[in-house]
């Protein structure tokens, strides 16, 4: 079994802090809660009653958010995915994502703070090729700052990416936070 350095704590800590700035959402997060007092590993991607990603919105000064889109999935998406090893964070792990799928160097982004702009729960249907059943995914998604450009796509998940306007983003909820972290 790998050891994640992401620890049930760090997890908790960063959903109450969450939480603290958006109450309104502490009944969503109550489910991920308990999977923590249920003793789950939300750092294993072998937890499928749940598991923790990371997820990063970049923006550049004019506002616009970065899109990629994603291979397996063939969908327009934010740069993020599973956590691993070496993550030391929630934040590290939005850092490394981003950095990996877009080729940005991480000394040409800035973290907007150390709690995330939004965290999502969403259903992943089954993957009989990766022996997966259906799960949910606990995504923490920060937002970063960049003036940079896309370097190198991540070509084996990556297939392009492009600067959209913050209207872009579907998730209602998402927008309206962004929207008002990017003012």
């Amino acid at each position: 079994m790998i050891d994640l350095a992401i620890t049930a704590d760090h997890i908790r800590a960063t959903i109450n802090d969450y939480v603290d700035e958006h109450p309104d959402e502490k009944p969503a997060l109550a489910p991920v809660l308990a999977l923590l007092d249920d003793g789950a590993d939300l750092a294993s991607r072998k937890e499928f009653r749940g598991h923790a990603t990371a997820g990063a919105i970049l923006t550049r000064p004019d506002g616009s958010i970065l899109h990629i889109h994603h291979l397996a999935l063939d969908k327009w998406l934010l740069p993020g995915g599973h956590l691993e090893p070496q993550d030391d964070t929630l934040l590290d792990a939005a850092l490394r994502e981003l950095t990996e799928e877009t080729g940005i160097p991480a000394e040409a982004v800035t973290a907007a703070a150390d709690r995330p702009v939004h965290i999502d729960v969403h259903p992943i249907p089954a993957n009989g090729a990766k022996g997966e059943p259906d799960h949910q995914h606990i995504d923490f998604r920060f937002l970063f700052r960049t003036t940079a450009d896309v370097h190198n796509l991540q070509t084996e998940e990556v297939t392009d990416a492009a600067w959209c306007d913050v209207e872009a983003l579907t998730d209602e909820r998402l927008r309206r936070h962004v929207a008002a972290a990017i003012r």
